[in-house]
């Protein structure tokens, strides 16, 4: 039996824990009872910062595939959409860093082991 990779679980760990943490966050801020500009201004917000999650959930999602199936593709597909992510919405660059490094390391030791 292959062992994991380590830096990938990692990755797949936090990238998780960040992007429930969004969608509480994110869906939360819309809930609230407030007034007409402040639903509109919560509505923007979400609406600004969506493209960023749904990025991060497709990275996630590959992640999880490179994680336990082993392809350093679904690696490197992963770390490109953290990336992409982090463009998307800069202000959260941060949350997203450590796993698009994380993704990038866990793709180079996939193609080494496969070479």
């Amino acid at each position: 039996m292959k062992k994991i990779n380590k830096p990938l679980l990692i990755a797949l760990i936090i990238g998780a824990a960040y992007l429930v943490y969004s969608l509480v966050y994110w869906s939360g801020a819309n809930a609230g009872s407030g007034t007409s500009s402040e639903q509109l201004g919560a509505a923007v917000a979400t609406a600004m910062v969506m493209p960023h999650l749904v990025l991060v959930a497709l990275a996630v999602v590959f992640n999880a595939l490179a994680t336990f199936l082993k392809k350093s593709a679904f690696a490197l597909t992963a770390g490109i959409l953290y990336a992409v992510a982090m463009v998307l919405f800069i202000p959260y660059f941060f949350f997203v860093i450590a796993e698009m490094i994380l993704c990038f390391v866990g793709y180079s030791q996939l193609k080494k082991a496969q070479a």
